[in-house]
């Protein structure tokens, strides 16, 4: 029964940590308020921001209060035009996106841009021409790392791995600030490891996915990096390490710490830390109450700590109770049968709703 117990953890253990890479590029966010000549906040009105170099369009609206917002816009040069009720009414061009400050804030205020058209367009300043050069220059960067990745992303598409870290690695000493470029890397590294066959090249591949995100966590500590880092580590035999990165990511990311402390907890597991699993699936359920693999897994490891009296097993107390838990959540799901095998090797029984009293028939 132990070794059922071990060969299903390890399958539930790598589909919940594989995380297929996702192609993705390196954008800009961009805000402002929107004011009409009046001095009033336009509201409903239509932002568009239009590339000057490609002609994508971004169009963005404002809310309530004048302001409008987006995330993912390719830096670059734009011209920006308002449009209220169907009709472009104002617009700006050459407007600079990059990626040097967190959020690129662009307000527009007709009043003061009208009186500036009536009094003429002023000279560009020095100033204002350092930010159209340096966004031009960003905008080739990034033409070129988006490039780059997805070239990349073709080869892994193709299993080709080596080409793939070949490639992220010339983005990275492109450019070496960008959190993205790191945590595709590490990406790459981590799909090469799980198609290695040679153990100790497959844990030093892990281990260089584990440095690249390292790299991507120090420039952008989100909770996805932390929860990729913790698993190259925990594959590279680094299972300490591991559970800081596991824990630092649901700290991070509060939104997912279901997922990352059923990860901690699986990775506990699998090196016979089992009070420390039982914890971390516990945190599991209290971030999530509707992970029902988190309730299995707890009573896997519970059902580890039972004991002999006799000839009848005596497992802790709550273990029938987190296996009845995943059968209430999921009653045809992977781990239905095995939950059922092991209340039936306790000689308990299969509640039909979790936590609620059967009325007897009369």
């Amino acid at each position: 029964m132990k070794a059922r117990f071990t060969t299903l953890l390890l399958v539930a253990l790598a589909a919940a940590l594989f995380v297929p890479p996702a192609f993705s590029q390196i954008t800009a966010s961009v805000k402002g308020t929107v004011k009409t000549e009046q001095g009033d906040l336009m509201t409903g009105a239509t932002v568009e921001f239009q590339n000057n170099d490609n002609g994508q369009k971004y169009t963005l609206k404002t809310d309530n209060k004048g302001q409008y917002f987006s995330m993912g816009v390719t830096p670059g040069t734009y011209k920006i035009t308002v449009i209220d009720k169907g009709k472009p009414i104002f617009a700006l061009t050459n407007v600079p996106v990059g990626m040097e400050k967190q959020e690129n804030t662009i307000d527009i205020d007709l009043q003061k841009e009208r009186a500036k058209q009536q009094g003429g367009q002023p000279k560009m300043t020095e100033e204002q021409k350092k930010q159209m050069e340096a966004a031009q220059k960003e905008q080739m960067t990034v033409k070129t790392l988006n490039a780059k990745l997805a070239e990349a992303k073709l080869a892994q598409d193709a299993g080709n791995f080596d080409q793939a870290i070949q490639v992220l690695a010339q983005a990275t000493q492109i450019d070496p600030s960008r959190d993205l470029l790191w945590a595709k890397l590490g990406d790459a590294y981590r799909g090469q490891a799980a198609k290695q066959t040679d153990r100790a090249q497959q844990t030093q591949e892990y281990t260089q996915a584990a440095d690249a995100y390292q790299k991507a966590v120090q420039i952008k500590p989100i909770g996805p990096y932390w929860n990729n880092l913790g698993e190259a580590l925990a594959k590279s035999g680094k299972t300490d390490d591991a559970v800081k990165a596991y824990s630092t990511a649901a700290q991070t990311d509060p939104t997912d710490a279901g997922r990352y402390y059923f990860n901690l907890g699986a990775v506990l597991t699998n090196t016979g830390k089992v009070d420390d699993a039982i914890a971390a699936f516990d945190k599991a359920i209290a971030a999530d109450p509707n992970r029902a693999d988190a309730y299995y897994w707890k009573g896997v490891n519970m059902l580890g700590k039972a004991k002999l009296e006799g000839n009848k097993m005596v497992a802790p107390p709550g273990t029938a109770e987190a296996f009845n838990k995943y059968l209430e959540l999921q009653p045809t799901g992977p781990f239905a049968d095995p939950a059922k095998q092991m209340l039936a090797s306790m000689g308990a029984s299969v509640e039909t709703s979790f936590g609620k009293s059967k009325k007897k028939s009369k």
